[in-house]
């Protein structure tokens, strides 16, 4: 008796019909994904776990707010707030409870409930409105709600922010095996890196079965064709007001997600304008409306963003008898190239990394 391998028809109904379409993004994805599972083993150290971790928080960051802007053409600036009140839903149960697991599920419950009740209202009230409006009500209520987190210092700890205790399993100084396991020693901070991981799979494959189903479709006809969608019989409201609750539930989730690998929150953390700046970003260099490009664009922009100054540092001494090369090339001024990176990148992919694979692939 021969055991089942998956075949491609599996594969085909994990990733609900949505494969990448090409073969240069498929060889991509796959050493992302596999890089991701082995990079405690094969990059060690708390720097590169640290942002391993970043990247897979902000993929499925970055894949909730591309449900949003790319499927449903809507531009939202209140992404972070969702952000956060999933971070402080766990740093306010945690620090109110006894650390565990019951106040993870409170924190959580709590958050997501918060969440969908602001996502309503600010759907319901402000969808109705042109897009531009739209986009500033929203800042307007992510720039009060990160101020009135700054206040409540009593809850969230003000400014300087909240830090608290997880489950035993999490904690650094727990151990599952005395010996290490090829050279790492198995310990709280690993295994909380490789829950996020089994959360983000599932977060994005739930992602992906929504964006490919039925509603998903009309999601895209409301962004192509909004008086066309309302005109064959699609609430147009409703069905964006759905939408935004749906993204800022999973937006919800990837905060809570921050909050157990970094076991602190502060509104720098998660509540930041800069976040949402990133957000945008790699929704961009990733491919707007394709789900992928989020774990595309989180792995560059957060490696761009991490080794920048690291690799400018060594052309900045390498240069050092040419002041002019060694003056572009100082770790200062990494924002710089950032920017000219984020640029180059538009020029050569103006749809995003993802989008122009995939029309080079059809071009072909």
């Amino acid at each position: 008796m021969t055991a089942h391998v998956p075949g491609p028809s599996f594969i085909c109904r994990l990733l609900s019909g949505d494969l990448p379409r090409s073969r240069i993004l498929t060889v991509i994805l796959i050493a992302i994904v596999v890089g991701l599972v082995v990079a405690p083993f094969l990059v060690p150290g708390a720097r590169s776990l640290n942002t391993s971790a970043k990247i897979l928080i902000f993929i499925a960051l970055v894949a909730s707010y591309d449900l949003l802007l790319g499927y449903t053409g809507i531009v939202s600036f209140a992404h972070t707030m969702f952000f956060g009140i999933g971070a402080y839903g766990i740093a306010i149960a945690s620090t109110r409870m006894e650390p565990g697991w019951t106040a993870l599920a409170v924190g959580t419950s709590c958050a997501i409930l918060l969440s969908v009740v602001l996502a309503t209202i600010i759907g319901l009230f402000s969808l109705r409105v042109r897009a531009v409006f739209f986009a500033m009500i929203t800042l307007a209520v992510a720039t009060a709600f990160s101020t009135l987190m700054s206040q409540l210092s009593e809850w969230t700890g003000g400014e300087d922010g909240i830090t608290f205790k997880m489950p035993q399993i999490f904690q650094p100084a727990y151990r599952l095996f005395e010996e290490p396991v090829l050279g790492i020693v198995i310990n709280g901070r690993i295994l909380s890196y490789y829950a996020i991981l089994v959360a983000v799979v599932v977060l994005f494959l739930l992602m992906l079965r929504i964006a490919n189903s039925p509603f998903g479709r009309v999601l895209q006809a409301i962004r192509e064709n909004p008086f066309r969608t309302e005109a064959i019989g699609y609430r147009t409201v409703l069905y964006r007001t759905i939408a935004s609750v749906i993204s800022a539930v999973f937006a919800t989730l990837a905060g809570v997600l921050m909050a157990i690998w970094l076991r602190y929150n502060g509104p720098d953390t998660t509540l930041s304008l800069e976040i949402m700046v990133d957000i945008l970003l790699i929704t961009v260099i990733g491919g707007m409306g394709t789900l992928y490009g989020a774990i595309v664009g989180a792995v560059l922009f957060m490696v761009a963003q991490t080794y920048l100054q690291d690799v400018m540092v060594l052309v900045s001494k390498a240069s050092e008898h040419i002041p002019l090369v060694a003056s572009l090339a100082h770790p200062d001024r990494w924002l710089l190239w950032l920017g000219l990176l984020f640029v180059l990148s538009i020029y050569y992919f103006p749809q995003g990394v993802v989008g122009s694979l995939r029309d080079r692939a059809r071009g072909a």
